[in-house]
């Protein structure tokens, strides 16, 4: 069943310059994707690219001057981008939970860790005391944290990285969410601990069947936990599809790259490099965003991009999708 659908969505930061002059940054240009109960979705792209920005749109966390200025987002049917402030509330921390960056500054450091997880139930559920109690033991229990009473007991502070990415985690499932967004959850946790994060997350998506968008940089975070990937470049999704396909055979330009520059890549002497700068979202050229630093560009590549489908479920913003093994990129053309 597919739980949310984002279409066409646009976000922009409106802003006045010292002359009083609107600048626009175009930061979000016209992303679409859906997300089914029970699918990992990762969404993956550069600093900038438009990321964290596409999950604070979703859950409408954005922030002055960001404003969604086109677009659709619809959970179990209802537009979100049109609710009210106080229904979009209900939802949040309800049917809808994020896990945001930097777990330790994301906790409340003057409240017990108990008595966070206690107060987020309350808020939703209206039920007694007693009962958000017993929840929040069940939900520490649910992540891996050992001795879930004395930790409740704990305060921020006294957590490792990794047992504070653990407790977030069960404060996002207090309440039950069908949608679960995790901004960048493994940063700052070594190795070892961001694989056992991941672990507990996959496990955590099939138990309770939450449809589930990450939000990485990490490739290797997607090729190995994601079922679905989005790739973004300049605000827009280039290319997307199940993670499978889209690793063995990516047909975007800049996927192409991005696989091509992994650790893995570069130790097999097979490393691609994409040079050149993010584009400038106040001044997007026109067509693809990507063409000031593509081989494959050409005059077409200045003209609207076709979203063209690869496969049923496989697609690529690119007028050359498919076609570039039979290309010769530019530097073969001079």
């Amino acid at each position: 069943m597919t739980l949310l659908e984002v279409e066409d969505l646009h976000t922009h930061f409106i802003s006045r310059n010292i002359d009083n002059r609107v600048r626009i940054a175009k930061a979000l240009n016209g992303v679409s994707f859906s997300l089914q109960a029970g699918r990992i979705l990762g969404i993956v792209g550069e600093t900038g690219a438009g990321k964290s920005l596409t999950a604070q749109s979703v859950v409408g966390l954005l922030r002055p001057p960001a404003r969604i200025v086109a677009g659709s987002v619809r959970f179990e049917g209802r537009e979100l981008t049109t609710m009210s402030p106080e229904d979009l509330n209900r939802i949040r921390g309800a049917e809808i939970a994020m896990v945001v960056q930097n777990p330790r500054t994301s906790l409340d450091p003057l409240t017990r860790v108990g008595d966070q997880l206690v107060r987020l139930h309350q808020i939703h559920s209206g039920g007694s005391l007693e009962m958000s109690r017993k929840r929040a033991l069940e939900m520490m229990e649910a992540v891996g944290i050992p001795a879930p009473e004395s930790r409740a007991k704990s305060w921020p502070h006294e957590l490792s990285g990794g047992m504070a990415q653990r407790v977030l985690l069960a404060m996002a499932l207090m309440n039950g969410p069908k949608l679960l967004i995790a901004d960048e959850p493994t940063t700052g946790l070594d190795v070892t601990v961001q694989a056992q994060i991941l672990d507990l997350l996959r496990d955590l998506v099939a138990r309770f069947n939450m449809a589930t968008m990450i939000i990485t940089h990490d490739l290797g975070v997607v090729a190995h936990f994601c079922d679905d990937i989005a790739v973004m470049f300049g605000g827009s999704i280039v290319e997307s599809g199940p993670v499978a396909d889209v690793f063995a055979a990516p047909v975007h330009p800049y996927t192409r790259n991005l696989i091509g520059a992994t650790p893995e890549q570069f130790q097999k002497g097979r490393a691609r490099t994409l040079g050149g700068q993010p584009p400038d979202l106040y001044n997007l050229p026109p067509g693809c965003a990507l063409q000031s630093r593509c081989a494959f560009a050409t005059e077409l590549c200045r003209t609207p991009v076709p979203n063209k489908e690869i496969a049923p479920t496989h697609f690529a913003l690119c007028h050359f999708a498919g076609t570039l093994d039979e290309m010769k990129p530019k530097e073969a053309r001079a």
